[in-house]
């Protein structure tokens, strides 16, 4: 799954290249508020362009569930990526995606020039990856080269459909970097491997916990799901968040870490509240406590600063470290001290540090420690569903090299 053709294995002068981005972009009243995606999608996109490409874009937008909604039309995107680029992007709006302004726009379309398809989720045949829309965008391209890692763990028309119709497919820069980076770490990493992995449930980390055992070196748990843990271990955990459901299973993977050799490392201590706090952000007072001396009516929210200290100092000899899920609720300044020391350990180290997408990645730049990191993914699904193991149908449809 790994060793995928990219844009720099192929000749695209003057062809018909479709390329599927991930411009699924935050907006507000028409105005894109978070370009990170746009920005990370220009390097694929330059270099067709300086190739001498037909660059043909495409991306879903929210989710219009197969009807064309006004308010997640692709345009304000078109617009943007105008001035990004320093040319025209074109933009083919047409309710059904593939119609006669796209084909009209890409039939005009000259070496160089970029047309911005509309978003390939006002098809409904597009999340049930039905052939008859696959077929369509297919008809406009020679080449499909897809850069949306944030859509890899699905197969959809205008990733996976297409793929099968063309008989060139390839990944893009971002792609490549994904697979690269995410991909190595869990297969061919540079040891120690610590893993990180937070964020609320265990249900949600079943596969990942189980995997990444076999993988890596030190397995660290933190976040809510660290007192389902707890509590297997026989602890008093009060309050605190408990999937009752999976305390067998969190005995297995303690078990199964001490069969293999592995590093097993749970909080010591705990940022504890006597509420959840509302609104979230609200002031609240908290206190430290040993993690197996929770009182019954408090309740557990972010892990304490020797926990803190106990993670920091195990990133310090890793040499790979991957982190999926805060350590506790970050969108609290008070309850943020946890992640906020996690992320500074990951930005001092020499190690490569790939934060997985979703919660980590904003924590980490909400903080400002982005540029520190290795690798920050764009995809939280998908980069959940790499770290668990499993093929990606996205990654899996690019030809092989």
């Amino acid at each position: 799954m790994l060793n995928k053709k990219s844009v720099d294995d192929i000749q695209a002068a003057g062809k018909r290249v479709l390329v599927r981005c991930d411009f699924n972009v935050p907006l507000k009243d028409g105005k894109i508020t978070d370009e990170n995606r746009l920005v990370a999608a220009l390097p694929t996109i330059k270099k067709l362009i300086a190739d001498g490409a037909k660059v043909i874009l495409c991306s879903h937008l929210g989710k219009p569930k197969g009807e064309p909604k006004p308010e997640l039309s692709l345009a304000p995107v078109a617009a943007r990526l105008t001035e990004l680029l320093g040319q025209e992007v074109k933009f083919a709006a047409d309710a059904e995606v593939v119609g006669a302004n796209a084909k009209a726009a890409v039939e005009a379309m000259k070496d160089g020039d970029v047309v911005l398809l509309e978003n390939t989720r006002y098809r409904k045949e597009e999340t049930k990856n039905g052939e008859e829309f696959s077929k369509d965008l297919a008809s406009l391209c020679d080449i499909f080269v897809n850069d949306a890692f944030g859509t890899a763990h699905r197969a959809h028309c205008s990733n996976v459909g297409v793929s099968s119709l063309v008989d060139t497919a390839v990944v893009g820069y971002l792609m490549q970097k994904e697979i690269d980076f995410l991909g190595n770490a869990v297969e061919n990493p540079e040891r120690p491997f610590v893993a990180i992995l937070g964020g609320a449930k265990v249900a949600d980390k079943l596969s990942v916990i189980n995997n990444l055992l076999e993988k890596c070196d030190t397995l660290i748990i933190g976040g809510g799901m660290a007192y389902t843990f707890l509590k297997a271990k026989g602890y008093e955990v009060g309050e605190s968040l408990v999937d009752d459901e999976k305390i067998d299973y969190c005995k297995e993977m303690m078990e199964k870490a001490e069969k293999l050799g592995k590093k097993l490392l749970l909080p010591v201590d705990s940022t504890i509240v006597a509420a959840f706090p509302s609104p979230i952000d609200a002031e609240i007072d908290v206190e430290s406590v040993p993690s197996n001396a929770i009182p019954a009516d408090k309740m557990g929210l972010d892990i304490g600063p020797k926990t803190a200290e106990l993670f920091a100092s195990e990133v310090k000899s890793a040499k790979t470290v991957v982190w999926n899920g805060p350590m506790g609720v970050f969108e609290n300044p008070i309850l943020a001290k946890g992640t906020i020391a996690v992320a500074k350990s990951l930005a001092e180290t020499d190690a490569t540090t790939i934060i997985g997408g979703g919660d980590s990645a904003a924590a980490v730049n909400t903080l400002g420690f982005g540029d520190k990191m290795s690798h920050i993914s764009t995809g939280g699904g998908a980069s959940l569903e790499f770290l668990e193991g499993k093929e990606l149908p996205g990654v899996a449809a690019a030809n092989d090299k």
